[in-house]
């Protein structure tokens, strides 16, 4: 593709040297992933700076380079002056604008749904792409578990956990769309949102699900954090709130005009949308829905208050698109949901271990209330400490599940750069008795879910929660593979020998 960059007046470009135009194919921000001739995007992040890279990139076949250290790119131009080099006010903003350029506004043929909240972000994202399938139009999601189709997962090496960059969303889109995909719901960080990585994108439905502390090694105060995350409702069409959230919903609801539709587990609400008489077994959940007073009996194969007010949110995304309730009602049974979210494996003996990346003090709180609905004989939970989060929420991990297990491992996800004995050590300081004889420790999640497994008995629960993601674990800069599940099964196959 021929870009004439100076022509593309939303760059706010603050100086150019070279070329103005220029035939690329491919855009990056890791030097060593450029597919010739490419556009390469100097991004600073935590640990390294794209600017250290511009040689690197030049030599792999980048015909332009786009940062905003001027001197850098000047000097740069001095030695290579058929190259363009371009200096830019905000790197990620003008990454975004250039993507959606490059890959022909893909998100303008798809129905666009960003899912935001502390909690049940992952879970949202696949209920409504379950949900919109099987209403007809063929949904595909970015987040947290993967790139999916409507029918399948897709191969795509992720930039970021959650919300990818610009660069990938646009071009994920662009291949959801080649697919003949009809829509895409995608979870939406605060961090995503603050870097504009969703800059462009003009929502046809916004999702709240809830809001608690979070991600304050990145955002500082929660005050910025909750800022962060009100920003999707500005470039949102509809919007989706979940009106029983003290963090976030009246902010929501004071500032947004658009259309929208509230969700509640509260009987005595004014909630568009509620649910009553929840109640569960081995199955799923039985609820009563109440739309425009009219009530409907559900069955939905999900476990937990907390995910009925997840059906919720995604049954509020389906009636924003156009389909009536009864459409809805018809295939709601049908609804499937996220790899590792209250996900049961059953196993010999009467066992059962549950996968539950909660990774949240409100999150496993939420969890753990659940789980003790379902009939056991006694509880193992794992707990981690996830190396590349906030370590001031580690200790609550603690304190939220002491006393509430039969038996507690303590043990680290994603160590990142740091020690895991430090990890485990900042979770334990959150027990009152860290001592006691059923807490017991391991300085991997490999580790840590199988001492999890061999403390269990016959009819017990073996409840593994926190943020494993990606089939991998973050060490050292490196995605180091790990399957729970693998481990899971391979425990279980030995035992039987």
């Amino acid at each position: 593709m021929n870009i004439h960059f100076t022509s593309l007046e939303q760059l706010n470009i603050s100086n150019i040297w070279g070329p103005r135009e220029q035939d690329v194919s491919d855009l990056s921000f890791h030097s060593d992933r450029i597919d010739p001739p490419s556009i390469f995007f100097c991004i600073k992040g935590s640990t390294e700076d794209g600017h250290k890279y511009i040689l690197d990139a030049i030599q792999k076949g980048a015909k332009v380079i786009v940062g905003t250290n001027e001197k850098v790119l000047e000097q740069s131009s001095s030695l290579h002056p058929d190259l363009t080099f371009i200096s830019v006010k905000n790197i990620r903003q003008t990454m975004a604008i250039i993507a959606k350029y490059m890959y022909k506004k893909p998100d303008e043929s798809l129905k666009t749904i960003g899912i935001t909240g502390t909690n049940g972000k992952t879970t949202v994202a696949a209920y409504v792409r379950s949900l919109l399938s099987l209403l007809g139009i063929r949904t595909g999601s970015i987040g947290t578990t993967g790139i999916w189709s409507d029918n399948q997962k897709l191969p795509y090496k992720k930039s970021t956990p959650t919300t990818p960059e610009s660069l990938d969303i646009f071009r994920i889109c662009r291949q959801l769309s080649d697919l003949k995909n009809d829509a895409v719901a995608m979870e939406v960080s605060s961090i995503a949102l603050d870097q504009y990585r969703v800059e462009g994108i003009d929502f046809d439905v916004a999702i709240h699900t809830n809001f608690s502390e979070e991600h304050l090694e990145y955002h500082k105060t929660i005050e910025h954090y909750r800022d962060c995350k009100l920003r999707l409702f500005k470039q949102a069409k509809t919007a989706v709130v979940n009106i029983d959230d003290d963090g976030m919903a009246d902010e929501i609801l004071e500032t947004y005009t658009g259309p929208l539709i509230t969700y509640s587990l509260e009987s005595d609400t004014d909630a568009d949308l509620f649910a009553s008489k929840v109640n569960v077994d081995e199955d799923g959940s039985y609820f009563d829905l109440t739309y425009q007073n009219q009530t409907y009996e559900l069955f939905v194969p999900v476990f937990g208050d907390y995910n009925v007010a997840n059906v919720l949110s995604a049954i509020g995304c389906a009636l924003h698109l156009g389909y009536t309730m009864n459409e809805i009602i018809h295939v709601i049974g049908k609804l499937e949901g996220p790899q590792g979210r209250f996900e049961v494996i059953s196993k010999p003996n009467n066992q059962k271990v549950i996968l539950d990346y909660a990774h949240t003090p409100v999150a496993l709180n939420r969890l753990i209330e659940e789980v003790k609905k379902l009939k056991y004989e006694r509880l193992i939970v794992m707990i981690a400490g996830i190396g590349i989060r906030d370590f001031n929420k580690m200790p609550k991990m603690a304190q939220m599940i002491e006393g509430q297990a039969d038996e507690i491992v303590v043990t680290v996800d994603h160590p990142g750069y740091h020690d895991p004995q430090e990890v485990v050590d900042q979770v334990m300081t959150g027990f009152k008795e860290p001592t006691a004889s059923n807490i017991h420790t391991s300085l991997t999640r490999k580790e840590g879910v199988e001492k999890a497994l061999h403390l269990s008995n016959e009819g017990d629960i073996i409840l593994l929660t926190s943020g494993c993601i990606n089939d991998a674990q973050i060490i050292k800069g490196k995605e180091v593979p790990h399957s729970d599940t693998d481990i899971i099964d391979d425990y279980y196959e030995k035992s039987l020998c």
